[in-house]
């Protein structure tokens, strides 16, 4: 669903910035942002750097990059 909405210049300039240093349209990047913002507020334990793994994760088996885990 898509849906106009109004963001203040400062965030739209800030995700052009962003957005550009990680091939990301400004759009995506204030998507990449919202998506981020509400897992690390449903998991406030979790550390960005941990949730930015999980999420590469994701996309990592969806594009079949998996493999099984050795422990130790």
């Amino acid at each position: 669903m898509l849906k106009a909405i109004k963001l203040s210049e400062s965030l739209i300039n800030d995700a052009v910035i962003n957005g550009k240093a990680q091939h990301r349209s400004a759009p995506k990047q204030i998507e990449y942002w919202a998506r981020i913002g509400k897992i690390a507020d449903e998991n406030p334990d979790l550390p960005l750097g941990f949730i930015k793994g999980i999420l590469i994760g994701i996309e990592e088996s969806k594009a079949g990059d998996v493999s099984d885990y050795q422990f130790g």
